[in-house]
């Protein structure tokens, strides 16, 4: 039998080698074929990925926001802007009709119907409370309510005059409205430092999104009619 040469010289090949390449440089190329296909579906998934649009939640991009025209949303982002919670306050003023060519007047009272909205919508689901009759603090709570409320309604009568109800503002409208706003909101946190005293909670998640709707929008028209004079000026207005 020939024997076989398993040591050959250092860079030599031998006949058979040289006419039969190595099966490893066929196996080699497969991988490295399989290799730059994964990176290039990698490369590709990332790219669509980095173009797809960004969720950053402004609420200027929501669909209320999309038949604004592009001034009223800067107004009504400005106006927001003083607030302390202008996601609230722009949902709440772009449902405004923007056909009327609203004015800060316009907004002031639209914020202020909000307010009163969810106020209500407060006293009513805590009239239907199982336990209203059992707890003096929830009592005490509607009452609070009926105050805020009268507070927020004179707000809005103290802005129209005149047979066509026009809105205006004056400096001493502005202190009255301001006081009473302020008012208003003693009154929700006097309720709940009332009920916080006595342990109660709301399991309710209906009255506990409602008493959160009903901070903001109070607090939100308060910080309105406190800037107010400010807003004016950066639309050119003074008032008397």
């Amino acid at each position: 039998m020939e024997s076989v040469n398993f040591f050959k010289g250092y860079g030599k090949l031998s006949h058979l080698e040289s006419q039969n390449p190595r099966p490893r440089s066929a196996s080699a190329a497969i991988t490295i074929s399989a290799i730059l296909l994964f990176t290039l579906v990698i490369g590709f998934t990332l790219a669509a990925l980095l173009l797809q649009p960004i969720n950053d939640k402004d609420p200027t991009d929501s669909a209320s926001a999309s038949s604004l025209s592009s001034n009223l949303v800067e107004s009504i982002k400005t106006i927001c802007n003083v607030t302390r919670y202008p996601d609230s306050c722009f949902t709440a003023l772009s449902s405004l009709n923007a056909s009327t060519k609203p004015d800060l007047e316009a907004f002031l009272d639209l914020s202020l119907q909000v307010a009163i909205t969810h106020l209500s919508d407060l006293s009513s689901s805590f009239k239907s409370l199982n336990d209203l009759h059992s707890q003096p603090a929830l009592k005490d709570c509607l009452t609070l309510f009926d105050d805020a409320l009268s507070r927020l309604n004179d707000s809005v009568s103290a802005m129209k005059v005149g047979t066509g109800k026009e809105l205006v503002l004056t400096k001493e409208k502005i202190s009255d409205i301001q006081t009473w706003i302020s008012a208003a909101m003693t009154d929700q946190d006097t309720c709940n430092d009332g009920l916080e005293e006595m342990g109660w909670t709301a399991a309710d998640e209906v009255v506990k999104s409602q008493s959160q709707s009903c901070k903001e929008s109070i607090s939100n028209s308060l910080a309105i009619v406190a800037n107010m004079q400010n807003l004016l000026q950066k639309c050119g207005r003074t008032m008397h």
